[in-house]
């Protein structure tokens, strides 16, 4: 069950698009203009049952090498604390 507010900082959720990104073996996916509820105060993203399966769905495949990924630049760097 998808909340009404955020569960972070309480902020109103409204309906509109965000990225996913994850990585996948060695690369990172990102996956655009996914539906979801997000936060107006904070940001967070709420996706409903049928998109984190299609999200799921897509990152099995990126996994197992299935995907035809474009490039995308990306840099990388490890936080030293």
């Amino acid at each position: 069950m998808i909340p009404d507010q955020c569960s972070f900082c309480r902020g109103k959720l409204v309906q509109g698009k965000t990225e996913f990104i994850a990585r996948a073996a060695n690369e990172v996916v990102v996956i655009k203009e996914v539906p979801a509820l997000i936060c107006e105060q904070c940001g967070e993203a709420y996706f409903s049952l049928e998109i984190s399966r299609k999200i799921d769905d897509i990152m099995r495949d990126a996994h197992q090498g299935r995907l035809c990924l474009r490039p995308l630049a990306a840099g990388e760097i490890e936080l030293k604390v």
